[in-house]
């Protein structure tokens, strides 16, 4: 028999997972396991009818081709640009002929950066043009660009080993790719780091798990009290060529321009749309995904599949003729790519109301084949969770991972509210991620159903639970 230890509002709870009793005093519910596990299981014929309808009838294909049909017409959607404000206008009417309530625009204010013109040519020990991606906030380089020695690292601790040889060169790093999450903090502060030991410019090794000579972009943070120097991405061939270059102890100078320039902040919008709960109005299931995107591709893996599985997850709901008890609230997050700018504002402007928020949801990992859902939320919560999974069955998706997360529901989260996100390919994923490949041709109709039926499934049976998701 396993035990689970809960505490809930300073009381401590015992609840055994298996034996379905339950011994808790002054908690939100009274109820058994063993009878919310009944609750749940009635969702079954429901489930399945999500399912059939998302993946064999007659809305298969229907998120994919909705959202072939906005990033065909409209592009890559970078924050502060005409087309991001132009793919919200196009969202706004979508989500109001699709029959959804209380649509409206949230505004708010997100960065504008533009990279403009920019090269990178190898002069020595040979001539040879490099592919680069300015990153996002760089600043440019002076119209004659820079032309300087390399310094080549693999690492922070080798950068900060070799420091006096980077005084007026170029620093390439090349690190290896462990994972998104440990490798992205040379992207996002390698030109801070190269800027404190006095270096003209740095060049990042894309973070990607794959590379067909494409580079990636991603955003950058620079540091109050640390010059700002220009910083690009290259890739993951060149970088690897000029670190064996270097270890044969070939001088090897770059010269690199970029037309970068940063804005003022530009007006944009969240973009809402509702079921609107029968019983608990007030109560609130979010999905999301982000609409903007980086400037190269289309923005169709990141984010445009998690904003338009999100978008079809009402859309099933709806067509059913089902509403919930509870409030779905489908957001659609500008300026992810940003650092969560839609995000924060987001939370900043809602969070009076955070104690009806049961679940937030973001798909911002790509929508291949899920394998399951990452989910963030007490134990207990979990236990509620893996029995939703359940009733994926058909579709084989049913397992629970741990830390759900997202850049835009992070806020929540922290602040201990049920979080949940989609797990996928995560090698396919970035090997596109931020990248000129990041097209509809990364995006498989069938796969994009399975994964808006997970979707629907888990936020409208969470939505339509007596009871929401018991917090730590």
């Amino acid at each position: 028999m396993k035990f689970l230890l809960f505490t809930f509002v300073g009381v401590v709870h015992l609840f055994s997972l298996n034996s379905g009793k339950a011994i808790y005093k002054n908690d939100i519910s009274r109820r058994t396991f063993q009878e919310i596990k009944e609750e749940i299981a009635r969702y079954k014929d429901v489930a399945k009818a999500i399912i059939n309808l998302a993946v064999y009838g007659k809305a298969q294909n229907r998120s994919y081709e909705r959202l072939a049909l906005l990033v065909d017409t409209v592009g890559p959607r970078p924050s502060g640009s005409k087309s991001l404000e132009k793919a919200i206008q196009i969202m706004y009417r979508n989500l109001q002929e699709d029959g959804l309530e209380n649509v409206h625009l949230e505004p708010v204010k997100i960065p504008h950066w533009e990279r403009g013109e920019e090269s990178a040519v190898m002069l020595e020990p040979r001539v040879h043009k490099m592919a680069i991606l300015g990153l996002g906030s760089s600043i440019g380089t002076p119209p004659e660009g820079i032309t300087a020695e390399v310094l080549v690292v693999t690492s922070f601790e080798e950068l900060q080993r070799r420091a006096p040889e980077a005084r007026g060169k170029i620093v390439v790093y090349n690190q290896p790719y462990v994972n998104y999450s440990k490798t992205v903090q040379y992207r996002v502060q390698g030109a801070v780091e190269a800027a404190k030991v006095g270096a003209l410019a740095s060049l990042i090794r894309s973070v990607a798990s794959f590379s067909i000579y494409s580079p990636h972009t991603g955003i950058q943070e620079y540091q109050d009290g640390v010059p700002k120097i220009p910083t690009a991405c290259i890739t993951v061939e060149d970088a690897e060529m000029i670190s064996r270059m270097a270890s044969r102890g070939n001088r090897i100078v770059i010269q690199l321009k970029m037309g970068a320039k940063n804005y003022p902040d530009a007006d944009s919008f969240n973009t809402v749309a509702e079921i609107i709960g029968s019983k608990y109005p007030e109560q609130v299931v979010l999905v999301s995904g982000h609409l903007d995107s980086w400037d190269v591709g289309q923005g169709a893996m990141d984010d445009g599949g998690g904003a338009f599985i999100s978008w079809e997850a009402l859309s099933l709901i709806k067509d059913l003729g089902l509403r919930p008890k509870r409030t779905l609230r489908l957001v659609l997050w500008t300026a992810e790519e940003q650092g969560g700018i839609g995000g924060f504002q987001y939370y900043q402007l809602h969070k009076v109301n955070i104690s009806n928020y049961s679940l937030v949801m973001e798909s911002d990992e790509g929508t291949f084949l899920p394998s399951g859902l990452q989910f963030t939320g007490s134990e207990k919560a979990r236990a509620i969770m893996e029995e939703v999974m359940r009733l994926l069955q058909p579709v084989n998706v049913t397992q629970v991972f741990r830390t759900g997360e997202g850049t835009d529901i992070n806020f929540w989260i922290q602040a201990g509210v049920p979080g949940a996100s989609l797990v996928d390919d995560l090698y396919k994923y970035f090997s596109f991620h931020h990248s000129h490949g990041d097209t509809m041709t990364v995006m498989d109709p069938k796969q994009m159903n399975v994964a808006a039926a997970v979707w629907a499934v888990v936020s409208y049976v969470i939505a339509d639970m007596e009871e929401m998701l018991p917090r730590s």
